[in-house]
């Protein structure tokens, strides 16, 4: 199988000692959940803390906050000033007025979108978006929620895919399917939480370190 590049993001994380554990890892970004919902969430408190940490010890690292349908001025108000991530994650059904009104309130901040991906035609949603954003992110659709499920998207859609922005594949991935991601796939980052969890929001660190290690020697 051929070297690759492939960026490493793992999201999820809920504590400051984790977060320490998995940055010594060498991953290229670290997601924080910002959804009250999620069973992955981290209070604004704990989310500075943890960032504040990462960006003394490991400033290389993206500090990803992952948000879904929050209020846009909420989240202008949160990223003006001194904030402490380096990208915002949309992860829910904002539109392109959305990340337009982002993008112009605070350029300073990446934008990433996600998209869930349930058809093959989902994918086409996709373009009108490029010109906003700094990167896509395709996770699995999923009825009960909008990331974190561990359900794959179904490979066919997703071969050779081609956007004018790096795009990040979500979803189910563990070791067993990263050689063919790789190989067909060809995403330029891979999104991984729930496959190396004991439990939503605590990462099994050997595992994680295997994933990691696995993809840095392909």
């Amino acid at each position: 199988m051929p070297k690759t590049n492939t960026l490493v993001k793992i999201c999820g994380l809920t504590s400051e000692e984790q977060a320490l554990q998995v940055a010594k890892l060498g991953p290229n970004a670290i997601g924080i959940i910002s959804v009250e919902e999620s069973p992955r969430y981290v209070s604004a408190e704990i989310k500075k803390k943890i960032f504040k940490t990462l960006e003394s010890f490991y400033p290389e690292i993206h500090r990803v906050t992952v948000v879904q349908n929050c209020p846009i001025d909420i989240i202008i108000k949160n990223f003006l000033g001194n904030p402490t991530e380096t990208i915002i994650q949309l992860h829910g059904d904002e539109d392109i007025n959305y990340c337009k009104k982002i993008r112009e309130k605070i350029p300073n901040i990446g934008l990433w979108k996600a998209f869930r991906i349930k058809t093959e035609k989902d994918l086409d949603k996709i373009k009108p978006f490029e010109d906003f954003i700094d990167a896509i992110l395709l996770d699995s659709w999923n009825e009960e929620t909008y990331g974190g499920s561990g359900k794959k998207i179904k490979s066919s859609y997703i071969k050779d895919l081609k956007f004018s922005k790096p795009w990040w594949l979500a979803g189910g991935i563990s070791i067993e399917w990263i050689e063919e991601i790789l190989s067909e796939i060809k995403p330029d980052g891979l999104d991984i939480s729930s496959s190396i969890e004991v439990s939503p929001g605590f990462k099994d660190i050997k595992k994680t370190e295997n994933l990691i290690k696995f993809l840095k020697k392909n």
